[in-house]
């Protein structure tokens, strides 16, 4: 498969069990063309509507419930009668968001340095993926956001191959959101058997192994923040926003020191969090 791929495939499992209700709760956020809306009213355009396009794409009512939903939604295919919503699906949001700065996924791959805070090495996170991080090719056509929706299930567009950065972005982005998830301590053994159980057949042992890894290691924000590279942070703190509830303090707490963490000022993180159709963080 691809760590892009995986990535897409956790997000909805994710989003299912930590992140929907509150986006759904948002409904009073603005989508990222600017609409009134957030996914309660991205579900009830979907609802019943077949998705744009052909090739892959389902039914949004056809079998799968809200992770066909959630699909067509991340996957930008959700098509004109979606009414308000994420329109270029959540690739276009990460576009929008910015990307790292040249050489930091680079030297990522490389185990060199690029992270946010001071170049830390950023080898750790993404050890035992060389093998598979080198098997990519070494730059495509595409930005990142293209690719991310090419590889959701319910997008009529073909998939495009990931480029070996693009991995880099998408095991990062990974960690950002499992770990998210987990800053209630309310992510359980069943949550975390459906996350791995949406992997599928088709995945390899070392991306099996990197979600495993994630999903058993403890919170380490300031890890997470050094191991982040120089351009990411936006669009690693989006993926944190994707896998939150927000219906804590503990969760609230977690993104503000995330933000902290990434030097964002509170405008900013009001910004993606508006874009999401999520409650802002500050006043």
């Amino acid at each position: 498969m691809s760590l892009v791929k995986t990535l897409a495939k956790v997000a909805i499992g994710v989003a299912v069990a930590k992140g929907a209700s509150s986006m759904m709760k948002g409904a009073s956020g603005r989508s990222a063309s600017g609409g009134a809306g957030g996914l309660e009213d991205l579900l009830g355009g979907l609802t019943g509507a077949k998705t744009g396009g052909s090739g892959r794409a389902k039914s949004a009512s056809a079998g799968g419930g809200i992770e066909d939903l959630l699909g067509s939604l991340l996957g930008g295919s959700a098509g004109a009668g979606a009414g308000a919503g994420l329109q270029g699906g959540l690739g276009g949001l990460l576009d929008q968001l910015g990307g790292a700065q040249a050489g930091g996924l680079q030297d990522m791959i490389g185990g060199g340095t690029g992270g946010t805070a001071g170049g830390s090495n950023t080898g750790g996170l993404l050890e035992g993926l060389a093998a598979a991080l080198g098997g990519k090719p070494a730059t495509n056509n595409a930005d990142f956001g293209s690719v991310l929706n090419s590889q959701f299930d319910q997008t009529p567009q073909e998939e495009i191959e990931p480029s070996a950065a693009q991995e880099a972005a998408a095991g990062i982005m990974l960690a950002a959101m499992i770990q998210a998830a987990k800053s209630d301590g309310k992510l359980d053994d069943a949550e975390r058997t459906k996350i791995i159980d949406r992997l599928g057949d088709d995945v390899s042992r070392e991306e099996a192994d990197f979600v495993q890894a994630q999903l058993q290691a403890p919170v380490d924000i300031e890890g997470l923040v050094r191991q982040t590279p120089r351009g990411m942070e936006a669009q690693t703190y989006a993926m944190s926003v994707l896998g939150i509830d927000l219906d804590s303090r503990s969760e609230a707490e977690y993104l503000h020191r995330l933000a902290q963490g990434y030097g964002m000022n509170a405008a900013t993180v009001n910004s993606i969090h508006e874009k999401m159709g999520v409650p802002s963080l500050y006043e």
